[in-house]
């Protein structure tokens, strides 16, 4: 941080799928409500001109400009538009995290890009071995660290322990919890169920004394709280995240059509209304603030592609407190302490 412990926060000013405006706006919420500096990296041309006509003058000199004139579809490989676009807005950003001009970098770009320029840029943790895509799901106690949901489709025990580690640190600096439940995410509770990489898994984390492990849950446990850090592979959790993030979205459509079915229902409907947005609202992407890659060099938040202003300025909340709360450092002592030293660092 600066000497004046004002963060700093690089933004990619291009990454959402309705870029600039989202981050832009939600840029200015988060200097009004954080008082932090925001460093956004995009085409100058399209940005400087955008953020004239926010015509918000409470900003002062929390808000530039860094021009950075590419961006990486969605779409697009990760690994050749990193190269081909060498001065794309994630790479700027990272850049900026590894030069200590900034204190994090917030993205709702390809998730692709942010994990391969975070690597290639930052490099990883001393002593582990991924990195992981980590978000908060909601639960009835309050959220459920899961990880990982995209990083890493294929997995070895040895991961998804260091994953394990990783969610109970962001699990006690972030949500406040002292010794948060682990769990392995499976198709039954019983130890000898699951893929071989599960039951590996398992054989490995049990011995782990300095983790809250329970074993294996099942999704239904998963969401009804029975762990607040909940370990799989990259496959299996993104597969889990989107259904996840579907069935809240038809559940809400459902709701929208059946409280306009009747006239009766409609203004039943009308009375509810506060208490059925204030029981979605944590179903909301927008509301989560970002996913962190645990694991890098460095505090990197993806927030989710379709972010409005409000998602922005939540991601951008989610690295202010993992700063905050000291969250890299910590989590760099626990994996050394509890994973040791790898035989082979290229791994």
């Amino acid at each position: 941080m600066t000497p004046n412990n004002i963060l700093r926060i690089a933004l990619d000013g291009m990454g959402s799928d309705e870029y600039p405006f989202p981050e832009l706006q939600g840029a200015t919420q988060a200097t009004t409500e954080f008082g932090c500096q925001i460093l956004i990296t995009g085409d100058r041309a399209l940005l400087e001109p955008a953020l004239s006509q926010l015509n918000n003058r409470n900003t002062g000199n929390l808000i530039r400009i860094v021009h950075a004139p590419d961006r990486v579809e969605m779409a697009a490989s990760p690994a050749f538009s990193s190269r081909s676009k060498a001065h794309n807005t994630i790479a700027c950003g990272i850049q900026l995290l590894r030069d200590g001009k900034v204190d994090a970098f917030v993205s709702a770009g390809n998730t692709g890009a942010i994990l391969a320029n975070g690597l290639f840029i930052l490099g990883r943790l001393q002593n582990a071995r991924r990195p992981a895509l980590t978000v908060l799901l909601p639960i009835p106690t309050g959220s459920c660290v899961f990880l990982d949901v995209g990083a890493n489709s294929d997995c070895k025990p040895e991961y998804l322990q260091q994953f394990a580690v990783m969610g109970t640190v962001y699990a006690q600096t972030v949500l406040g919890i002292r010794s948060p439940r682990v769990a392995l995410l499976s198709n039954g509770e019983e130890q000898s169920k699951g893929n071989q990489l599960v039951k590996d898994a398992h054989a490995i984390l049990i011995q782990n004394t300095e983790l809250n492990f329970i074993g294996n849950i099942e999704a239904k446990e998963m969401l009804s709280g029975a762990a607040y850090v909940v370990v799989t592979d990259g496959f299996t959790g993104n597969v889990a995240l989107k259904t996840t993030e579907a069935t809240a979205g038809m559940v809400k459509e459902m709701l929208r059509h059946a409280m306009r079915s009747t006239l009766r229902a409609t203004l039943g409907g009308s009375l509810a209304k506060t208490a059925i947005r204030s029981t979605l609202r944590p179903l909301d992407p927008n509301e989560h603030g970002g996913a962190p890659l645990l694991g890098l060099n460095g505090v990197v938040i993806v927030a989710h592609g379709r972010s409005n202003a409000h998602g922005i300025r939540s991601a951008i909340g989610a690295a202010r407190k993992a700063i905050r709360q000291n969250m890299l450092p910590k989590m760099q002592a626990r994996i050394t302490k509890q994973l040791g030293t790898r035989e082979n660092p290229n791994e």
